[in-house]
Formats: C-alpha cells, structure tokens, sequence
C-alpha cells in the first residue's frame, strides 16, 4: 500500500548555492499525488512542481526541478533520497526559497524527521516500475545503466585524480533499510579547486567545510575527516536513489553508475520511459513491497553523525 508522513515536520537552513536562509516543511499528502514541492514565498505563477524526471532543468551540481510557469526549486536530491530511502510515497514539501536546505550536505537530518514522525499507511495500492531489459546512456567516458533485477540494486563506481577520493566501488542492495544505515549520514563532497572557482562565479556561497567534504590533493580539509572512508561513492549512491525516485514510482532494477552524475541519470530515466518495452509497471505484491527501499526500517538504524 501507499504511504504519507504522519504529520508535518520542518528544516531550517540555508541554500547551498544562493546562502540564503530557507525554511522547508515536509507535509502529509492524498494517495496518488507522489511527491510535489510547493514555492511559499512570492514567485509568480503556479507554486506546485511535482517531482518528476520531465521536469528536471539539467545542472552538472545539483538537481533542479522547472514546472511550466518557470517556476524552480533546486538541490531536491538529498530530501528525494531520504524520502524513497524511508518509502514516503506521497508527501508535500514546502520551501520558502528556490532551494532545498543543505543542512550537513547529506540526508540524515531529513530521515530523522521523517522516522520521527512516522509514516502512515494509506489504503490504496502502490505501482511500481520493473526493468525487463537492460537501457543504457553514455556521456564520454560516463555511463550508467539499468538491467532487470527483482529489487532495486544501486552499483556505482567513481574515479577522482585527488588521492583522498581515488576510485571508489560500492554495490548495495537497497532494501531492508538499507539506504538509512549505510548511505543516509554521507555528504556531498567536492574538490577545493572548484570551490573557489563556484564562489568566483557567484556559486555555493552556502558551501562550509561543515555541510561538504572538501578535498585537495591528498588532504581532507573539512573538520574531522570522512565519516566513511569510501563517503564519496556513498554519497553519490545516496544522489542516485534520489534522482531515480523522479522516476515517481519506486524502481525495481539493477542501476549501474560509472562516473555518473545527476545529468546521466535523468538521462536514463528519460531513454526509460522512451522505451516501454523495457519496462513494467506493476501493483505492488506484498513480495516486492518488502524488497522495496525503506521496508522494514526503524529509528535505531539511523547512523550516529558528527
């Protein structure tokens, strides 16, 4: 069955690109309505953007969401993965501002909201997509791909020039809570070069080295270090299942990322719905449900952060 947060709960922050202080309130939805991010402050034209792959604006640093009255909201991808990493399936998020919180850079503050509050069953029955044959994009030397599996099967591998990030391979099955307790507390993370060319540009004026895992060389200049010694596959993992969760109905596939970011993924979301051979959409049976990211878990699988 289909799920909602049982009551609202809010973050307060700042955007990670623009610095601006931000409030945003998750809130409980109909059955049916996914998940829609409502503008509270004065944009002109319809506030409502739901969270869906047709609507992604194409960013190399963030994920960025454009309804048809141009109306934005950016950096969904760490509340989006928190969401599918719980199972909420239908919820509102309001955001007072034209981004997301970056809060510590990655989704453990959201998942301790959204577990805090608890999620409520609705009586009506949720689809999913199941890949039946294998749909892949390449950009360069960057792929990722999507090969039928009987759950969601997150593969990701990532080569840096910086010695403290290297090549990194990480596989994870996402079930049975997994998302929450091996990806849930890892930041995004970049390199100290393009931090300073971002802020020459005007960009990540809200970047610390308390909400990043910034890099150079072999140095990791943010205050006490890697929370996981591989935290950047994870981190990327962790963008992953948010972006695939725009594809507005949990996937059950084995996605495969090389290098891969938020444009490659969108891109495989895209060559999937423009090849339905390749896919099903199912009701959920109790047999997949408990194979689905979120099932099954609890409060006590949340990872201490620093």
């Amino acid at each position: 069955m289909q799920t909602t947060i049982k009551s609202s709960v809010s973050f307060d922050g700042v955007g990670l690109h623009s610095g601006a202080p931000v409030r945003m309130t998750i809130l409980p939805a109909l059955p049916n309505s996914g998940i829609v991010f409502r503008r509270m402050d004065n944009v002109p034209g319809r506030r409502d953007i739901r969270a869906l792959w047709n609507l992604v604006h194409q960013s190399p640093l963030c994920t960025r969401l454009e309804n048809e009255d141009g109306v934005t909201v950016s950096t969904v991808e760490h509340i989006m993965a928190a969401l599918m990493g719980c199972g909420v399936h239908n919820a509102v998020v309001e955001v007072d501002g034209p981004e997301v919180p970056i809060l510590d850079g990655s989704s453990a503050a959201f998942v301790r909201g959204i577990l805090g509050k608890g999620l409520r069953r609705i009586n009506v029955p949720l689809k999913v997509y199941r890949i039946t044959d294998t749909i892949e994009v390449r950009r360069g030397d960057s792929w990722a791909r999507f090969t039928p599996h009987d759950r969601l099967l997150i593969d990701f591998r990532i080569e840096f020039k910086d010695a403290a990030i290297g090549t990194q391979k990480k596989t994870l099955d996402m079930s049975n809570g997994s998302f929450v307790r091996e990806l849930s507390n890892s930041r995004t993370f970049c390199r100290k070069a393009d931090v300073d060319a971002m802020h020459a540009q005007g960009l990540a004026l809200g970047g610390t080295y308390e909400n990043a895992v910034v890099v150079d060389g072999d140095r990791v200049l943010s205050p006490g270090g890697l929370r996981h010694k591989d935290e950047a596959v994870r981190h990327k993992m962790l963008d992953a299942l948010g972006d695939l969760g725009l594809a507005g109905a949990p996937i059950l596939g084995h996605y495969e990322g090389f290098k891969a970011g938020h444009a490659l993924t969108n891109d495989l979301l895209r060559a999937m719905f423009a090849q339905p051979e390749c896919f099903e959409k199912v009701t959920c049976s109790d047999e997949m449900a408990a194979k689905l990211p979120g099932a099954g878990v609890h409060w006590d699988e949340i990872p201490e952060v620093a």
